[in-house]
């Protein structure tokens, strides 16, 4: 009866993500979309976009404690409520402050579900599938964030329409949490930790930091993707619908090999796939900035890409996991999520500057010179699982 329980709590977690991630892959696109056709500046448009990346590092020092205290339950229902009563007021007033500040709202709420969930799934999973499960989480989300896109081209119908749909599907899945039963975070046994959030954060920095940079570059590269990569299609004119089609290539690949990769490290390790995802989503994106005066070839490279590097947060958090003692994963998940938003408010202010400012290379390349430099090094710093139990 226990597992069948626990069964059940994962796989409404699993629904709760995947719509969350639906959401997101909707609504950057979409919102680039507009902007640039109402003619905003592209350098304004990456910076709407950080909206929901500085969103996320607000609540961040203020998410763990209540976290412990309240439980996993109390904190997904307080960040859904705040994720599907933005989404629903965003048709309300097209405006270019009023939309950041509904964006920073999302990246708050967005986080404390994810944080809470995630945190969730690695804190009950047993060793020997962390791997898979969080696969499965990272596939939810992906598979979401996949179909998120193809919304976009319904703007011809109305404007507000994607925004509606969005909101009332979240509501749903929102609705499923009241099923569960809360439960809290195992607690810090050392007091001096436990009482310390900077030195909490210090010492679990010091176990993982290499276990975060598959995170910071997934950040960069959902937001830089999908924020601007449409921007920069657009003005070697493409069409809008194979804009959409390119970046649900990419969605597409990661949840091909999200749960063969993270099978795979719980047999081999989780290090080795993770260098292998950076080196191989590098490369690729490399070839799409040769081939992209062909739209098919690009779609190509994307998927290619996306199978290499589309796994690497769900790859990142379980890497993370085998390097941090049990009593931390919480804080770990949290540094996890941290580097995530440092690297998803990059993806928009570089991918911007670099549009405005660079004329004569191709996006992609900037894309790919960051995932092989975070490959470099990972390579150079990264460890095995080597974890201590003792703080």
């Amino acid at each position: 009866m226990n597992q069948r329980l626990e069964q059940k709590r994962f796989w409404i977690l699993v629904i709760i993500v995947s719509i969350s991630g639906f959401s997101q892959g909707m609504l950057m696109p979409l919102i680039s979309v507009i902007f640039e056709q109402d003619g905003v500046a592209s350098s304004l448009n990456g910076l709407n976009a950080t909206g929901l990346y500085i969103g996320t590092l607000l609540i961040s020092p203020f998410i763990e404690q209540p976290l412990r205290k309240f439980g996993y339950k109390p904190i997904i229902l307080v960040g859904g409520a705040i994720v599907f009563t933005s989404l629903l007021l965003f048709p309300l007033w097209k405006n270019v402050l009023f939309w950041f500040i509904l964006r920073l709202l999302i990246g708050i709420g967005d986080h404390s579900l994810h944080y809470s969930t995630q945190t969730w799934i690695t804190s009950t999973s047993p060793q020997h599938r962390l791997g898979k499960n969080i696969a499965i989480y990272g596939l939810s989300f992906g598979t979401g964030f996949a179909v998120g896109p193809l919304l976009v081209p319904l703007t011809k119908i109305s404007e507000a329409f994607p925004f509606i749909l969005s909101s009332l599907l979240c509501l749903l899945a929102w609705s499923l949490v009241f099923f569960l039963k809360n439960e809290k975070p195992e607690p810090i046994q050392t007091k001096s930790v436990g009482e310390n959030i900077l030195k909490r954060y210090t010492v679990t920095l010091k176990f993982a930091w290499i276990g975060c940079l598959p995170a910071l570059c997934y950040g960069f590269l959902e937001s830089s993707l999908n924020s601007l990569f449409p921007v920069y299609a657009l003005r070697n004119h493409f069409e809008v619908s194979m804009v959409s089609i390119i970046l649900a290539a990419f969605s597409i690949g990661g949840i091909i090999t999200q749960i063969p990769l993270g099978t795979l490290g719980d047999k081999i390790g989780r290090r080795k796939i993770v260098l292998s995802s950076l080196l191989g989503g590098g490369i690729f994106f490399g070839v799409g900035s040769i081939v992209e005066s062909y739209e098919i070839l690009v779609a190509t490279s994307f998927l290619f890409a996306g199978m290499f590097c589309g796994s690497l947060f769900s790859l990142g958090i379980s890497y993370m996991s085998d390097l941090t003692p049990r009593e931390l994963l919480p804080t770990g998940n949290l540094m996890c999520s941290i580097f995530f938003s440092f690297g998803s408010l990059s993806g928009p202010l570089l991918g911007g500057l670099y549009l405005q400012f660079v004329q004569n290379y191709s996006f992609l390349l900037l894309v790919s010179i960051i995932l092989l430099v975070i490959f470099a090094i990972s390579f150079i710093f990264g460890r095995e699982d080597k974890k201590q139990t003792t703080l």
